[in-house]
């Protein structure tokens, strides 16, 4: 892969971040009521981010989970071995709050749909709102998210990549051709 530009340093994702976590606020009237769902990998460590947020602008723990969409996706064949678990918390009652889903980037659309099944599962929450750090467009599915730090156009023959301290050591994105 060959680097092509770097989209933010750690400074730039810590500020897109905030203002993600300024426009979830707004949305809803406050922070009461809603519930953090990170997916995994890199969807939970934004989800704490923006946890910690909210907590500093507002003053107010939210409830905060995660999902591992891998038994949701449509890509799977029958002829792979189907993961045994469901790793999916959600440490509310869903009925009673808005579920926001957290991802890094946004392409098809296809985990976010996997994403909104793994949480119907649990129950009908009030509604599902969905905040990424990168929308790179290409979408195949009509969801488009609620909250985007940044778009980035791209072409199918390029790669976005979002690192973060807790699973790569460093933070920030990058654009690669592959």
């Amino acid at each position: 892969m060959e680097l092509k530009a770097r989209i933010m340093d750690e400074a730039a994702l810590h500020r897109t971040i905030a203002r993600i976590t300024h426009e979830i606020i707004e949305k809803n009237k406050g922070a009461e009521g809603i519930c953090l769902l990170g997916v995994k990998r890199r969807g939970i460590p934004l989800a704490k981010m923006l946890r910690d947020n909210i907590e500093k602008f507002e003053g107010v723990k939210v409830p905060m989970g995660h999902t591992d969409i891998t038994l949701y996706r449509d890509d799977l064949s029958e002829s792979d071995p189907l993961p045994e678990s469901v790793d999916c918390e959600i440490p509310c009652d869903i009925s009673k709050h808005n579920i926001i889903i957290i991802d890094d980037v946004i392409y098809t659309g296809r985990t976010a749909r996997a994403a909104i099944e793994s949480v119907f599962r649990f129950g009908r929450p009030k509604s599902i709102q969905l905040a990424v750090l990168i929308d790179r467009g290409h979408r195949e599915l009509p969801i488009r998210p609620d909250f985007v730090g940044k778009n980035i156009p791209t072409s199918k023959t390029e790669l976005v990549s979002v690192k973060l301290t807790e699973i790569d050591g460093e933070t920030g994105v990058c654009l690669y051709n592959i």
